[in-house]
Formats: structure tokens, sequence, C-alpha cells
């Protein structure tokens, strides 16, 4: 593959962090921090003005034609500055699948999130199920629709989305739902999450829904749940790299600065070492994150690599944000210090939608699947 930026990957990446880096500071974070939805709105508005929303959508619903490339290059830089806002579940995931596979309704939904008019978002996560492309959550046929009952945890801004995408279980096999929150039968409750992003509790009890509101029907379900889940994969992987590249950064200035003995810190050959493989862990993400995303965007096989760069996203951002800690010393564990959000940040990507752990038992099996 060639890892040369696209014309198009260059120009998003100066749009977007001109605009997160001039919005998203410290003061505002530490002002979203108390809020009751982590959501920076104005920041919302102004990638939505500028046209970052939708131009990694398709052409059919106004967008710029791009794809998992460009929103991966988008989610690094939102990534470099921990941007509060629901990109990577309302546009990569949300809007992507209703482009792709929506009817018109469906796709003009789309289009509207591109514009920023809504927000969408994906309920993958279930208590005690490792395995989210087989949800526990149930869906029955009604006389006029669907009848759904389950619980998702840790859902994207459902607190504050107009629509949310829900895959089930039915006896035809996996569908995927559009629910809004306000359909008699769902509960929204807010999850207290370890960085604080805004995602909540969604409860189905026998929320009702019309037969108009399932994602290309029930017969693509389980297709359409596996796309969005490689896109996930990648599409934290792409978050878990900007945030461990500025995260590496802020650590590299400070053992520059930070002096003892009369020697700055990066001198002394355990914190050199410490740093060095930092930077070897970073270079692991990059790679593999791009090569999982350049198949993506090629429609080819992408198992393999997805779990790959997941692994590394996890694995490689454990270490790193220990290091970034720890070679901060107490000043790392300052609240009112910003580098403490990097390691917050990087321990959610770690764990959102499978551990390291659990990425190496999905590559375990899908090698065990291979005919000898």
């Amino acid at each position: 593959m060639d890892f040369t930026r696209t014309e198009a990957q260059q120009d998003l990446e100066q749009l977007t962090r001109s605009i997160a880096e001039k919005l998203t500071t410290n003061d505002r974070l530490r002002e979203l921090d108390a809020a009751e939805d982590r959501f920076d709105d104005k920041l919302w508005q102004a990638l939505a003005d500028a046209g970052v929303l939708a131009a990694a959508l398709p052409e059919t619903v106004g967008g710029g034609g791009f794809g998992i490339l460009e929103q991966s290059t988008v989610l690094q830089e939102l990534g470099r500055t921990l941007s509060p806002v629901p990109y990577l579940s309302s546009i990569v995931l949300a809007a992507s699948a209703l482009a792709e596979h929506g009817d018109e309704a469906q796709r003009d939904l789309a289009r509207r999130a591109g514009a920023g008019e809504v927000v969408l978002t994906v309920a993958l996560a279930e208590e005690l199920n490792p395995d989210p492309a087989r949800p526990v959550t149930r869906a029955e046929r009604t006389a006029d629709g669907w009848s759904i009952t389950g619980t998702k945890i840790t859902v994207p801004a459902a607190a504050f989305a107009d629509v949310i995408l829900v895959p089930a279980t039915t006896p035809e096999g996996v569908a995927v739902f559009l629910v809004e929150p306000s359909n008699p039968g769902v509960r929204v409750e807010r999850q207290i999450t370890t960085d604080y992003s805004a995602e909540s509790l969604v409860e189905l009890s026998g929320a009702v829904v019309g037969t108009d509101q399932v994602l290309g029907g029930t017969e693509r379900g389980a297709e359409i749940v596996d796309s969005i889940l490689a896109r996930a994969a990648v599409a934290l992987s792409a978050t878990q790299l900007g945030t461990l590249e500025r995260a590496l950064e802020l650590v590299a200035e400070y053992a520059r600065e930070r002096v003892q003995f009369d020697r700055p810190i990066g001198s002394f050959q355990a914190v050199a070492q410490r740093l060095a493989d930092a930077f070897i862990d970073v270079k692991g993400v990059r790679s593999t994150l791009w090569q999982a995303a350049w198949r993506l965007s090629e429609n080819l096989p992408a198992e393999e690599e997805v779990r790959t760069a997941k692994f590394w996203a996890a694995d490689a951002g454990h270490r790193v944000a220990h290091t970034v800690i720890h070679i901060h010393g107490g000043v790392g564990l300052d609240r009112d210090h910003p580098v403490h959000r990097y390691f917050l940040a990087a321990k959610h990507n770690e764990f959102a939608l499978g551990s390291a752990t659990e990425q190496l038992r999905r590559l375990g099996q899908i090698l065990a699947d291979v005919p000898a």
C-alpha cells in the first residue's frame, strides 16, 4: 500500500487542526468537564460550517465523496486535541452506514447529520457480550413494525442524539433499527466513563419502531453490523493515534525542560529508553491503522488488519499513556495540568469495543479458521 497522504487528506488535516486547536483549549475542556454532557456544540457547529462533517460522506448525501481514509485523518486531529464532539459515532459510523445502506429518507438523515442539523449515534456495546456482531438485544415483529428489548451500554452521544442505530437479533437474523430516544419504551441514562465522555446506557423495553426504520432490511443486517464494527475499530485506532502523538509530544517537551541534578531528565538513560519505546509504539499504531483503513477504502478483506490495528491502539496506548504519566511524575496526576486528560482518553480508547486481549483472541480465531 501507499502511505502517502492524498491532497484531500492533507487539506482536511490542516482545516480540522486549525479549527480544533483554536476552539479546544484547556479552559474550554475544564468547562465541559463540569457540564452535564461533555459535548462542545460550538466546535461541532464550526466543523459543520467548514464542511468537515460532510466532506467524508458520499456525494449521494451531499458529501465530498471521500471515505474512511479521510475520516481517519479528521479523527486523528480530533484525538490530538481531545475534542469532545461525536464525529466518530455520528458521521463515521451512523451517517456513513445510512448513506451506504439506507433508503431515500435514511440517506436524507445522513445528509442532515453532515450538515450538523442532527446528531446520530450507534449502540454497539452490551454488558457481558464480547461479540457485538451477535447482539443479545432482541427484536420481534408486531402488527405494524418491530418491538425491541435489550440494554446497550456506553452509547456515545445518546443523551443528545436525535436517532440511535440499534443492532438487534431477530428471528430472521441480525438487523439494524433506527430508534428515536423519545420513543415510548426507550430510557437513556447518562453513565460516568473513564474520560468523562458523553456516553449513556440505553434501555429498550418493548420499544416500537416502524417497518421503515430498519436499515437495509433484515437480510443484510449482519453484513451492515460487521461493516460498522470494522469502521468503529479503525476509527477508534485513528482517534488513539492522534491522542498518543500529542501525548508523546507533550512528554518529550517536559523531558527536555524538567531539570534534575543540573540535567534535563530526558538525558537520563531510563527516561530516554521509555521515550524511545513510546516513539516506536506510536509508529506501530500509525502503520497498522493506515494499513487497515486503506484496505477498507479499497473494499479488500481487512479483518486481520482491523484487529491488528485495534490491538496496537490498545496495547501501545496502555504503555504510552503510563509513560506520559510516569515521566511527568506528580504533575501528570494533577487535574489542573492538561496531560492527565491524555491518559484518561488513551485508557478509554484502549478498552472501547474490546481490549488488547480481546483483539488477540479474535486474531487467534481468524488464524485458526484458515485452512491448512
